[in-house]
């Protein structure tokens, strides 16, 4: 690792704190946004992005908790009465699924957290024409 990643790694750090009035911003936008440029650019070139047309970063907003399942028709079902249920995958997973399916003419390379508030996690997703 040279020293210019070391720095621009520790200033992404600092950087999380100061983080409110990006979140502001992104509460206003959809759920998947396409970013000019990466808010981690050194994460961003660890999971292959580079500064080309054939690279495009999303910016993608998954709700925080547990999955919350209906409730049932038609009377007691105790098999089916737990309202909050863990889907069993990670929410970086279903962010990355997400922009696949927005982009469904690229695919995604990896993702990685960007910010979070009460309700909600943000994930940069890099995705890549094929």
């Amino acid at each position: 690792m040279t020293s210019a990643t070391k720095y621009i790694r520790g200033s992404f750090r600092k950087s999380y704190k100061k983080r409110d009035i990006a979140l502001k911003q992104w509460r206003g936008e959809h759920t998947i946004e396409r970013a000019e440029k990466p808010a981690n650019p050194v994460r961003a070139r660890t999971l292959g992005w580079k500064a080309t047309k054939d690279y495009i970063i999303a910016r993608v907003r998954v709700k925080r908790g547990k999955r919350v399942r209906p409730k049932p028709d038609q009377g007691r079902k105790p098999a089916k009465n737990r309202k909050r249920e863990n889907p069993g995958k990670s929410w970086q997973w279903f962010a990355e699924q997400k922009a696949e399916h927005k982009f469904d003419n690229l695919r995604a390379l990896g993702s990685y957290w960007v910010g979070e508030d009460s309700i909600s996690q943000w994930y940069e997703v890099v995705l890549k024409r094929d």
